[in-house]
């Protein structure tokens, strides 16, 4: 699986290092390119950001770059928009793989992108993401029959309206409202746990605010 990228300030490629200059030139009278050190995990979807050096100890044009991995749920959320753009229409499982990577460039050029594959601030923004929101910890998981009434009234409408529910929305989360969700779940290529996971509330159409705990 090919590692992905995010970068913010545009690095674009893995390494570091300074360009050529022409022959006869000593190194220091070249010009510097961005000096990046990174650390990517195979087959991860990980975001790449640029930090600036004090100004007094970096080269004109220098700077540093690193890299975060992003959660499986903040790359289930990059899979599910890509789906929802209709360019992939492999599993929202998390996992990053070739079909991910080739969607994301497809994503890109179709919306008149750079295609670097890379998850960047232009490409986060125009997929609808909130970069700050992706690398957040994601909340402690609590079980769906600890929602809200309101909310689970919100969860099963949606079901019943997508064709998964056929029960009552009565607000009470059973056995009838986990089955459905988990259908749902494995309808839509994602993980059928039975949990109201990002991806899952996205691909539902409800939003996180949405779903109340009690």
């Amino acid at each position: 699986m090919t590692p992905m990228r995010w970068s913010i300030g545009g690095a674009a490629r893995l390494g570091f290092g300074r360009t050529g200059g022409p022959p006869g030139r000593s190194p220091c009278q070249n010009s510097v390119r961005p000096m990046r050190f990174t650390h990517v995990l195979a087959g991860s979807l990980v975001l790449t950001a640029l930090s600036a050096l004090p100004a007094t100890a970096q080269p004109a044009g220098a700077s540093l770059a690193y890299v975060q991995p992003l959660p499986g749920p903040a790359v289930q959320s990059v899979q599910e928009r890509l789906r929802q753009a209709g360019i992939y229409a492999g599993r929202i499982d998390g996992v990053w793989g070739a079909d991910s990577q080739a969607a994301l460039e497809r994503f890109q050029q179709a919306h008149q992108l750079q295609v670097t594959g890379q998850l960047n601030q232009a490409t986060a923004t125009t997929l609808g993401l909130d970069p700050s929101a992706l690398l957040a910890p994601p909340p402690p998981s609590l079980p769906p029959d600890h929602l809200a009434a309101a909310s689970v009234r919100a969860v099963q409408a949606q079901l019943r309206t997508l064709g998964f529910y056929r029960g009552a929305t009565d607000g009470v989360w059973g056995p009838a409202t986990g089955a459905a969700l988990e259908s749902f779940q494995r309808g839509r290529g994602l993980m059928p746990d039975g949990q109201l996971g990002p991806a899952t509330v996205a691909a539902l159409g409800l939003t996180p605010d949405a779903l109340v705990y009690r």
